[in-house]
């Protein structure tokens, strides 16, 4: 398989490691006690689908084996920032996520924050992530979903939903991330939704949760 993601713009492409790094260190401040209770606990290989800035790197313990996947080049200074500071066994592969390029039950842990609104086939990617995370593996994940169908906020993402994808480079206001989750074949999972306060106005729908292989 290959991947199918475009070649970041220049021009929106620094723009979205600008927006990132402006809005990712507030949002991770508001889920950071979710994220450290989880991360904190992870142990052997694990992989970070679109690890952006590296704002996650923070909560992974020592001694794990750290691969990352962002394809976006004008992240990757601060990737590499975060990475050389938390002081990670780490390897980063500047790709999309619809082919992992690991055996089927061999990695321990996936994360992917603010990520499955943008890859082009967010069905295949999570079939990928279960494909490689080891029996009892876990899938963490926080994203923003579409708003409940017949909602006015869902009535602006559908209407924007064109314009901000141009913007931002493939990011849905109104992906149902949720029914892929449930459709991936985890033995569990558990998904619970909140709403943003740091978010911009029309991404504030959040699920997070865990899933378990």
């Amino acid at each position: 398989m290959t991947s199918s993601i475009p070649k970041p713009n220049p021009l929106r492409g620094r723009f979205n490691a600008w927006m990132m790094a402006k809005f990712e260190d507030d949002f991770h401040r508001e889920v950071g006690a979710r994220k450290e209770a989880e991360l904190s606990e992870f142990c052997g290989t694990v992989v970070e689908i679109g690890a952006g800035n590296g704002n996650n790197f923070r909560y992974y313990p020592p001694g794990i084996k750290l691969v990352v996947y962002e394809p976006n080049p004008y992240m990757h200074p601060r990737l590499l920032e975060a990475v050389q500071a938390h002081a990670l066994d780490y390897e980063l592969r500047a790709r999309s996520a619809e082919d992992l390029e690991f055996e089927d039950n061999s990695v321990d842990a996936v994360v992917c924050t603010l990520v499955l609104c943008t890859v082009p086939d967010p069905a295949r990617v999570i079939s990928e992530v279960h494909r490689v995370l080891k029996p009892g593996g876990r899938f963490f994940f926080i994203e923003h979903v579409g708003a409940a169908r017949g909602t006015t906020l869902r009535k602006w993402q559908d209407l924007l939903d064109r314009p901000w994808r141009w913007l931002f480079e493939g990011c849905h206001t109104n992906r149902e991330t949720g029914s892929f989750l449930k459709a991936a074949g985890f033995s569990q999972i558990e998904v619970e939704s909140f709403t943003s306060k740091k978010m911009p106005p029309l991404i504030v729908p959040q699920i997070a949760g865990m899933a378990i292989k």
